[in-house]
């Protein structure tokens, strides 16, 4: 006994209910054991009902987290019309598919050959090949390939200007007669030799096929040393003589050139003729 302790007996106060405190707490300890409590778990122990209990757990948290994050990101559909929808979807695609499965397979179709017909003799007739002229033109009335290319460059040249045929063989014959269809540099003028020539003569300051002066107001040395230049001012000297087509060729081809041996270029009329004809 505990020196404080009185030797009494302690009484034991009263409960509401009319009994001692002490005895509420003997019905509920008997001695040293627990009295047996009623089988509460035993529902909690089943497999089945352990599985539904999470499985409704982990929807709840699922739903809760998603309409969080849907709230916290801003304004958004509906959860239920998100899954409503998303439902609808998944219903459509089984019924596709079962659908599929259920359609039978295609027929091949058998496409029968249709007989080959015969090409036409046109279509299988090879086009004629057009002829094809010549960069450089034929060599004729005992012209080299050079002379004939120069005859050519006067013709064309001519032509261009719509001169008649009568007018190109006065020109032709007239430089077969001054130079012999070639392009001369002059020794007299040492700057002709500078540009692309066919041989050199000494007769005053004459250059060119048409052995043209530029003393004489034909023209520069450089432009005269172009065949094309110097048949074009010929061309424009011999239409300012007037009634040249009626002239013979040797009083055209004098008038326009001023020779001193006038006489000389009515031996080159056939031989320019028969070059001109083969030229146009």
């Amino acid at each position: 006994m505990h020196p404080y302790d009185s030797a009494e007996p302690k009484q034991a106060h009263d409960r509401p209910d009319g009994r001692p405190a002490d005895a509420a707490s003997a019905e509920r300890v008997v001695g040293r054991h627990r009295r047996p409590e009623p089988p509460r778990r035993a529902l909690l122990r089943s497999t089945r009902v352990r599985a539904a209990l999470v499985t409704g757990v982990s929807c709840c948290l699922g739903v809760a987290a998603f309409a969080g994050t849907r709230q916290a990101d801003g304004p958004a559909e509906p959860v239920q019309g998100a899954l409503v929808d998303r439902a609808a979807a998944a219903a459509e695609a089984e019924q596709r598919a079962s659908r599929s499965l259920e359609r039978s397979p295609a027929v091949p179709v058998t496409v029968s050959p249709s007989p080959t017909a015969k090409p036409s003799p046109s279509a299988t007739r090879k086009p004629k090949p057009k002829p094809v002229r010549p960069a450089r033109p034929r060599p004729v009335a005992g012209l080299s390939q050079l002379q004939m290319d120069n005859a050519k460059t006067i013709v064309d040249v001519g032509r261009d200007m719509k001169l008649p045929r009568r007018g190109l063989v006065v020109a032709v014959a007239t430089a077969m007669q001054e130079s012999d269809l070639h392009n001369l540099a002059s020794d007299v003028l040492p700057e002709s030799a500078n540009y692309p020539h066919q041989g050199s003569g000494s007769d005053h300051d004459s250059v060119g096929l048409f052995q043209q002066r530029p003393s004489s107001g034909w023209g520069t040395v450089r432009d005269l040393m172009r065949p094309a230049y110097a048949a074009r001012v010929f061309y424009e000297a011999l239409l300012e003589v007037p009634g040249w087509e009626e002239m013979s060729l040797t009083a055209a081809a004098q008038a326009v050139q001023i020779s001193a041996f006038p006489d000389a270029y009515a031996q080159h009329e056939e031989r320019a003729t028969t070059v001109v004809a083969a030229l146009t």
